[in-house]
């Protein structure tokens, strides 16, 4: 069993930039891999980036490559999410997302992951 709290959502201005946080209590190890996942109201959960616990090896969202960064800290159990350039449409509810089991190819889709966080608010201001 694995809980997830996000934290670090908040008004920012297009250009600017976001920590989110996602700490992490219960077994995070072995073949974990966790992931961010963002919705907006009338739209499916959409998948922002994953890492894999262990490797580290992460995985991105075209609309974000380059603009976010995905990382973790094991010793704290947390994983961050760096977000830079942002722009109006990186607005929504952005939620924190793990599993134990996870193949590669269903990393991208929410509906593989067990737990959840309950979501924390970016609004990106024009």
């Amino acid at each position: 069993q694995v809980q997830l709290v996000e934290s670090g959502g908040g008004l920012v201005q297009a250009g600017g930039s976001l920590r989110l946080s996602c700490a992490a209590s219960g077994r995070t190890s072995g073949s974990y891999a966790m992931g961010w996942f963002r919705q907006v109201p009338g739209k499916e959960r959409e998948f922002v980036a994953a890492i894999r616990w262990n490797s580290g090896h992460t995985f991105y969202s075209d609309s974000v490559k380059g603009r976010f960064t995905i990382s973790r800290d094991k010793p704290k159990n947390t994983m961050y999410l760096q977000m830079n350039s942002l722009k109006p449409e990186d607005t929504g509810v952005y939620y924190c997302a793990a599993d134990p089991r996870i193949i590669q190819s269903s990393l991208f889709d929410a509906r593989h992951y067990d737990y959840w966080g309950k979501g924390t608010l970016v609004n990106v201001s024009s």
